[in-house]
């Protein structure tokens, strides 16, 4: 073995000792999760989100099905505080700072006694654990010697982390707008086809009286003597 490769092996030697630890590497947390559920007429349903002081909780929704594509919202804080509340809306996006306690968001479909509704909704939490965020800097030791710090590392890595998490939820979106899309062409598509055959119903029907009647105007109804 060379010298030059000696060297090399060397310095990724001492580039691997200044590291951390595994999962010593602290990002900013960030969670997403999304639900699609199915709200039966005259119901209404509630969730539960646990939040912590100075985090950000996110709620998005839409109406993916169901007549008038409609359903009432409202978000709750744990003092029992109505923070949002909207009527017969189709969709929504509420951003809130929390603080420690579980925060409460239902939908509500009381006021529709036939149609129930398909709901999809998103939920963002933002600043779950900044607390621990800078452990990961006692294990770093000598890093003045680097031309990048660990730090800019991990900033770059957040920001990375950060855009395509922005681009899982927008993907995530399009697919929700695309099923609502697609539930109110199908709808209509039904529609289409239910007024079509009424219609072919009808012109059969009035075809039929008028050849009745015209037939009825040419006979001869006079009985033939003998």
């Amino acid at each position: 073995m060379g010298t030059a490769s000696r060297l090399l092996l060397l310095l990724l030697h001492n580039l691997l000792l200044l590291l951390p630890p595994p999962c010593a590497f602290g990002f900013v947390p960030s969670l997403d999760s999304d639900f699609t559920f199915t709200l039966p007429a005259g119901r209404k349903e509630c969730f539960f989100q646990p939040m912590r002081q100075g985090a950000s909780l996110e709620v998005e929704y839409q109406v993916l099905d169901g007549a008038g594509l409609d359903v009432d919202f409202y978000l709750e804080s744990p003092k029992g505080e109505i923070l949002v509340f909207h009527q017969r809306k189709s969709d929504g996006v509420h951003t809130v700072e929390t603080e420690d306690g579980d925060y409460m968001f239902c939908f509500d479909n009381t006021f529709s006694t036939i149609s129930e509704k398909v709901i999809f909704f998103e939920l963002v939490l933002d600043n779950m654990g900044e607390g621990e965020q800078e452990d990961w800097k006692k294990y770093i030791t000598g890093t003045d010697m680097l031309d990048m710090k660990l730090e800019d590392i991990l900033e770059s890595i957040n920001n990375v982390k950060a855009r395509l998490s922005k681009s899982l939820q927008i993907q995530t979106l399009l697919r929700a707008f695309e099923a609502r899309d697609r539930n109110i062409q199908e709808s209509n598509f039904d529609r289409v086809n239910f007024w079509s055959l009424v219609n072919l119903g009808v012109m059969v029907v009035v075809s039929a009286v008028q050849v009745y009647m015209l037939k009825s105007l040419f006979e001869d109804k006079r009985k033939s003597r003998t």
